[in-house]
C-alpha cells in the first residue's frame, strides 16, 4: 500500500464500556482521503464515545485508531498535528475575546506569532466573528452559534488534514451555515478529509459524499452515500429501518386530541 492509499482515518474494533454498559462495541471504519463523512446515529448510539476515541480524549479499552496512518495512541503528539476537532460539549477559556483565543491556542500549537495572527484574523472575518472581537465581546458572552463557530476556528488554525466535528451545525444560522459548508467544501476540495456527527439526515444527505450509521455502539452501514442509502430512499428512511423506531399507537396519548 502506497502513502497515497493509506485512509485518512481508520478505526479498528474500538471498544468502550462504562458501568458495564457498553457504549462502543468493535466500530472499524475505514475513510478515504478527500472525502466528507456523515456518522449518524439515535442518541446513546456510541456517536461521541467513537469519536472521542478516535481523536485521543478517551482511551480504548481495545482496538486502534489511526489517522493519515498514525496511531493515535501510540504517537499522539503527531497524530493531533494532523487533526483538527471540534468536539460535544467543548469547554474554551471564557475571559478571552476571539482573538486572544486563537492567539493562546496558535502558541499551544507552536505555530508562529505573526502566523497566528495572520490566520486568526482571517477566519474571525469569514466566520462573522470579527465586530465582536474588535468590541471586545468574551467568550463568556458568545452566544451557542458563536461557540460553534470559535470552537471551528481552534480546529482549523493550525491547517489539519482531518476534521472531526461533532454536531458543527448545533444552533448555527442559516447564513453562518452557508458559510461553514463552504469551508468545508474547500477543505475537502483541497484534499483534506471531514467526519462530521450530526443527526440530521437532510443535512448529512445534502453535505457528506459518505455515511455511516451507528447504533448500540456498532457500526450497521457504511459507504458511499448511494451504497447506503440506495437509490430509490432517502438517508432517513434507510436510518429507521436499520436502527428501528417506536410507533406511536391509535390509543397512545389519546388524552392530546381535543
Amino acid at each position: 500500500m502506497t502513502s497515497d492509499d493509506v485512509p485518512a482515518l481508520e478505526l479498528d474494533g474500538l471498544t468502550k464500556t462504562f458501568n458495564e454498559t457498553r457504549a462502543a462495541d468493535g466500530v472499524s471504519l475505514s475513510v478515504p482521503r478527500g472525502s466528507m463523512l456523515g456518522l449518524v446515529g439515535p442518541n446513546g448510539a456510541g456517536k461521541t464515545t467513537s469519536l472521542s476515541m478516535t481523536v485521543g480524549l478517551l482511551r480504548p479499552d481495545s482496538g486502534t485508531a489511526r489517522v493519515l496512518g498514525v496511531d493515535v495512541w501510540s504517537d499522539p503528539v503527531a497524530a493531533k498535528r494532523l487533526l483538527g476537532v471540534l468536539p460535544d460539549g467543548l469547554s474554551l477559556p471564557e475571559r478571552l475575546t476571539g482573538g486572544e483565543l486563537l492567539t493562546y491556542w496558535g502558541g499551544l500549537r507552536g505555530l508562529g506569532r505573526d502566523l497566528v495572527r495572520e490566520r486568526a484574523r482571517e477566519l474571525l472575518r469569514v466566520l462573522e466573528l470579527d465586530e465582536a472581537d474588535d468590541k471586545g465581546v468574551l467568550v463568556a458572552e458568545y452566544s451557542t452559534g458563536m461557540r460553534k463557530k470559535i470552537g471551528l476556528a481552534t480546529a482549523l488554525l493550525h491547517a489539519p488534514r482531518v476534521l472531526v466535528l461533532d454536531e458543527p451545525y448545533e444552533a448555527v444560522d442559516p447564513v453562518s451555515a452557508r458559510v461553514l459548508t463552504a469551508i468545508l467544501r474547500r477543505f475537502t476540495d483541497g484534499g483534506g478529509t471531514v467526519i462530521i456527527s450530526s443527526h440530521v439526515m437532510a443535512l448529512v444527505e445534502q453535505l457528506t459524499d459518505r455515511v455511516a450509521i451507528i447504533a448500540r455502539g456498532r457500526v450497521l452501514a457504511d459507504g458511499s452515500l448511494e451504497e447506503v442509502r440506495g437509490s430509490d430512499v432517502t438517508l432517513e428512511d434507510t436510518f429507521v429501518r436499520l436502527v428501528g423506531a417506536r410507533e406511536v399507537g391509535d390509543g397512545e396519548l389519546a388524552w392530546l386530541s381535543s
